[in-house]
């Protein structure tokens, strides 16, 4: 996973947050709990918002939409909140999705290939005094051979400060989003794969199991993307469909992310063989903030639900039946030889008296 713990460095990531979440002006992005952000504890407090111009004057984070080999120019302001001065460093960094979808930022020692590598600060670090604000011009220069579609990271302010623990330095680090769409073609896309389907029974010959399904949303468009979810079980030809219920959505993924998701369907019955469906919806928002869903993607995965105790019955049966067989046949071949012998017996007897009749 990205941003691990290096050079015993632990981060603490915060990002413009507000109290709901609000689409993007242009991107129409649903944005991180956002911003003005305040660091947390310790005696350095301050806090960081986007500047007022002509992009807005009470934006939650950064959003653009621009052409390949255009130039973006707008501005973070940080205040001092703290009794002392505050030197903080000053970075931009590409995002990612984390396992618990949310969105992260690289740290400064990884390497961006995007908004990260893309966005030039005035300045690397600033100095702001006690009670007073700084505002720190950036500018977005994207690649005239840039690929069209959805780029997110942020805009940071860092400051590495001595842990309690020795040789171990605290990185707190607060920052803007910032998402920023390339003009072109779009093909937003999210596929289904490894899609798995196991049962779990019951001893009851009559009762239901409960069956899960496992696979993975891989976004390979170039669109920040989510999607509505469902999925259902059932025998064959479509007999003894089971819903899974409602579905969280996943996480916005990133282009070229993918997430791992579980879903268990309770009260399937064991009809040997099962049909797992997983339909997926994707949703794109435009730059208006306008959410279209896209065309569904449906998979199919096959499991095996057999309900042992009746096959269990059904072979002792047959077992059994097989034996009895087995012992009749042998009872009647005794008895035939049984008959063959007392045959015998009696023609030996009656020419033995024959022939003492004759002589």
């Amino acid at each position: 996973m990205h941003a691990p713990v290096t050079h015993r460095l632990i981060r603490i990531l915060s990002l413009a947050r507000t109290a709901v979440p609000v689409l993007l002006a242009a991107l129409g992005l649903a944005c991180l709990p956002a911003g003005p952000a305040r660091a947390a504890e310790g005696a350095a407090t301050w806090t960081v918002r986007t500047g007022v111009n002509s992009y807005g004057d009470d934006r939650s984070s950064f959003s653009y939409a621009v052409n390949p080999g255009g130039r973006i120019k707008d501005s973070m302001v940080v205040a001092n909140h703290g009794r002392t001065p505050l030197e903080l460093a000053v970075y931009a960094a590409d995002g990612y999705t984390t396992d618990a979808g949310q969105l992260d930022l690289l740290t400064k020692d990884e390497k961006s290939v995007g908004v990260g590598a893309w966005i030039r600060s005035s300045t690397s670090a600033v100095v702001i005094a006690p009670g007073r604000t700084a505002e720190v011009p950036f500018t977005a220069d994207v690649p005239a051979d840039a690929t069209p579609g959805d780029y997110v990271g942020g805009i940071l302010t860092s400051l590495k400060q001595s842990g309690d623990a020795q040789g171990i330095n605290v990185d707190r680090r607060l920052g803007i989003r910032v998402a920023l769409r390339v003009g072109g073609t779009l093909t937003p896309h999210l596929r289904i794969e490894d899609a798995h389907v196991d049962y779990a029974g019951s001893p009851s010959p009559f009762a239901k199991g409960d069956a899960t399904l496992t696979y993975r949303i891989h976004n390979t468009g170039n669109t920040v993307l989510s999607g509505r979810q469902a999925a259902s079980v059932s025998g064959p030809f479509g007999w003894f469909r089971t819903g899974a219920g409602p579905i969280a959505a996943p996480p916005e993924l990133l282009p070229g992310e993918s997430r791992d998701v579980t879903v268990h369907v309770h009260g399937v019955a064991p009809a040997f063989r099962l049909a797992a469906t997983v339909t997926l919806t994707p949703s794109l928002t435009d730059a208006s903030g306008s959410v279209t869903p896209l065309a569904p993607v449906r998979i199919t995965a096959h499991g095996w639900a057999v309900p042992w105790t009746p096959m269990l019955a059904v072979v002792l049966l047959g077992a059994a039946a097989a034996v009895t067989a087995v012992l009749a046949r042998r009872r009647r071949a005794q008895r035939l030889r049984r008959e063959d012998t007392l045959v015998r017996q009696a023609v030996e007897r009656a020419l033995g008296d024959l022939t003492k009749q004759e002589g």
